[in-house]
């Protein structure tokens, strides 16, 4: 039953007061002292021994303190009680899948004339996901050969030079192996870099697949075959998803690709380069 004395059942009448909303005193936020009837925006804040303060200047400059208190201040005549803004831990800056600072708002740039190649597509995929960012900032082009046999007619091709530079990253690239004697001689204006695994996917951290270890697979045995039925995997296109899904960042590679990769992006984007 209600009237205008209240709702005499719940014992809260008409008449109670409502709670008066608290405010961050941010930056210039106009407010009024209801004491003084003082408007100005909020410039500062000083904490003395009588407690805190916040500072308003008025439209003619004037400073003035007012005790941070209770339903102390009016905002569009309402009253609020002035709070100090929450500090803010400054924002860390943002890295990218390779550790870098992101550049954020990074519009599309032209492609350099130098390249970067690497043998195969999941080779091509996994420095995708890693390096993406870094090689837009630099407007560096990634491209796979279909197979380390065809370097030497696509160097021809392309005709290495001044301000157009190649990069080439090589799987198994080991002393006395059929890569290193494809990779030799090729000028001033290429560099290749690799690691010594097998394959590709074998850059990858065992642990970031959820394995212990690489399985061992003879020589003349297809790696990635082998490693899938070793691992109960499925089929290679099966094994390479989990692969290519586990690799999140530079951590999960392992550093041998690390820095080969770090040294073909600066290789290629040398500054001081001729065009």
């Amino acid at each position: 039953m209600s009237d205008r004395y209240g709702d005499i059942f719940s014992g809260h009448p008409r008449t109670a007061q409502r709670a008066v909303p608290r405010v961050e005193a941010g930056p210039d936020l106009v407010v009024e002292d209801a004491a003084s009837g003082f408007c100005g925006a909020v410039v500062g804040f000083d904490r003395t021994y009588d407690g805190d303060f916040v500072k308003l200047a008025d439209a003619r400059g004037a400073v003035r303190l007012f005790a941070l208190r209770e339903a102390a201040f009016l905002i569009d005549g309402e009253p609020v009680t002035l709070v100090r803004p929450k500090k803010t831990a400054p924002a860390k800056p943002v890295r990218s899948a390779s550790g870098s600072t992101r550049v954020d708002g990074l519009r599309a740039k032209v492609a350099a004339p130098s390249r970067i190649w690497v043998e195969g597509v999941h080779d091509a995929a996994l420095v995708e996901r890693v390096w993406g960012h870094d090689l837009r900032v630099e407007g560096v082009v990634v491209e796979h050969l279909e197979g380390l046999d065809n370097l030497a007619a696509r160097l021809t091709e392309f005709g290495p030079g001044p301000g157009k530079r190649v990069g080439v990253l090589v799987d198994h690239l080991v002393t006395g192996s059929k890569e290193s004697h494809l990779t030799t001689g090729l000028g001033d204006y290429v560099l290749v870099t690799g690691h010594p695994f097998v394959d590709i996917w074998q850059a990858v951290k065992p642990a970031a697949v959820g394995i212990t270890e690489w399985p061992r697979v003879p020589r003349g045995e297809d790696w990635k075959t082998g490693v899938c039925g070793r691992l109960g995997w499925g089929t290679p296109q099966d094994g390479w998803r989990r692969v290519y899904s586990a690799v999140n960042s530079f951590r999960d590679l392992e550093a041998p690709l690390l820095g080969a990769v770090e040294r073909l992006i600066d290789f290629v984007t040398e500054p001081g380069q001729q065009f």
